[in-house]
């Protein structure tokens, strides 16, 4: 969508490039209307949820927790194993399906008002930039002007802080894969013991200071794959950013004294554009650019109620909806998203549901039948198989359903390690005079710490076909 009388040669380069495909610096004005509001609201509760996440726990358990290199996970108070590896991929695919379901419906407002480097660069990083160097217009004045001791002075404190700031996040971040305590106990422990903890948070800590005050909307534009596949995602229904070019074309200036009955709405003052974190023009249309921020909608609404004029020349609309004026309907493609996304959070949530935390497995030892001892007694031997998935130590007792039978456990350590695997070897033993089949059924159940786990259904293997 776009006006057709204008140039189209943006469409040669990204809106932060010249046409010979140098960097243009981007100094975007803050207007704080009314859907800045809201995104500072949204990012406060973002940043909090952020930041003090490490701290909560449910259920004993942190909210999060990514712990590669000791095999933990946990997600949202919920430990995970390497052995529940399908329960990562299910989630992974669903939330991939969200993503294009929520794409299709609402473009890429995702970036604008979620995605945390929108989120920390937006509402954190620039906020701190406007407060130490001044508006866009001072500090393009300030980068311009020679090194002297007002742009030390300014730059320095702006490094302090922006590094800072990234150092804090830095911990947070670290904080979500070994867990605040292990954090804490390597920060305030032995220096040599925490130095890996602490060169780990110093190339975290440069990393982020680098995308936040020096890549910036890079992150968005070409690095981040969602742009990427925005534009494959998009129909004519998607509700994106949108100017209505039916109502602002031909864009003019107003003139005093001068009959504006020939012009549209837009009065060509560019605010749109200088306040666009990623340097696009939306008159031209939906972009790949474009992270629907709504940044442009406060600056044209701003300069609709100046001239009189309604709200929503640019606004969040779908193509079809300002060239046709359908209104937003549910398209087959949504629906079959949709239907395949409920099919798939019905299936997780019966997976985690039925989840527990200790699994279980009794199967007969390969390649043997029964042994005969001494006293007329036939055993079997068996393996227990036991996988402790939570953070806990945990005890373990088995008994014998049916009648006649005996059962040995080979090493009498009831204990069951946090987060570890587990194999018994134990034996059921019964009376040969009392076995009538040559290979019966029988139960035996699993108890953890008291509280029955699981009944297996095994067999016992005697002598009584082959005597025949």
């Amino acid at each position: 969508m776009g006006n057709s009388t204008q140039n189209d040669n943006f469409r040669e380069h990204l809106g932060n490039q010249t046409t010979e495909g140098k960097r243009i610096w981007l100094y975007p004005k803050i207007i704080k209307g009314k859907l800045y509001k809201y995104r500072t609201y949204l990012s406060w509760f973002y940043l909090a949820f952020f930041f003090l996440g490490p701290f909560i726990k449910i259920n004993g358990y942190p909210l999060l927790l990514l712990n590669v290199l000791e095999r933990q996970f946990v997600i949202f108070g919920q430990p995970f194993w390497p052995q529940d590896f399908h329960f990562l991929v299910l989630l992974m695919i669903t939330a991939i399906v969200f993503i294009v379901l929520f794409t299709v419906v609402y473009g890429r407002v995702f970036c604008g008002w979620v995605c945390p480097q929108t989120i920390f660069l937006e509402m954190v990083f620039r906020k701190i930039e406007n407060f130490i160097e001044g508006n866009s217009i001072k500090q393009k004045k300030l980068d311009a002007m020679p090194w002297n001791r007002e742009k030390i002075t300014k730059k320095g404190l702006k490094f302090l802080a922006f590094y800072g700031v990234s150092f804090l996040i830095a911990n947070t971040f670290l904080a979500y894969i070994i867990g605040w305590e292990t954090l804490w106990a390597k920060i305030t422990g032995p220096f040599m013991d925490g130095l890996p903890a602490l060169l780990g948070l110093l190339v975290f800590t440069t990393v982020f200071y680098l995308v936040f005050a020096k890549v910036r909307e890079l992150v968005c534009i070409m690095i981040c794959p969602y742009g990427r596949l925005q534009g494959v995602m998009l129909d004519p229904n998607s509700m994106v950013v949108a100017y209505d070019d039916e109502r602002g074309e031909p864009r003019g200036k107003i003139k005093r004294n001068e009959n504006q009955d020939h012009k549209g709405d837009c009065v060509d003052c560019n605010l749109c554009v200088d306040v666009c974190p990623t340097g696009i023009d939306i008159r031209h249309g939906t972009q790949l650019e474009c992270v629907n921020c709504t940044a442009c909608i406060d600056a044209c609404d701003s300069v609709m109620e100046k001239i009189k004029k309604p709200k929503g020349l640019i606004r969040i609309d779908s193509i079809n909806n300002i060239r046709n004026k359908t209104g937003f309907s549910f398209t087959p493609r949504i629906i079959a998203y949709s239907v395949v996304m409920v099919i798939l959070l019905g299936v997780f949530t019966y997976l985690l549901a039925s989840r527990t935390d200790v699994e279980a497995h009794v199967l007969r030892i390969p390649g043997q039948t029964y042994f005969e001892e001494p006293n007329e007694i036939i055993s079997n031997m068996y393996n227990l198989e036991m996988v402790n998935k939570s953070f806990d130590d945990k005890r373990f007792t088995m008994k014998v359903v049916n009648d006649g039978y005996d059962l040995i456990v080979a090493d009498t350590n009831a204990g069951l390690s946090a987060n570890t695997e587990m194999k018994r070897v134990f034996m059921l033993k019964k009376k040969e005079n009392t076995i009538t089949e040559y290979k019966e059924r029988v139960e035996v159940e699993v108890f953890i710490d008291d509280k029955p786990l699981k009944t297996f259904e095994t067999t016992f293997f005697g002598p009584i076909n082959m005597e025949e």
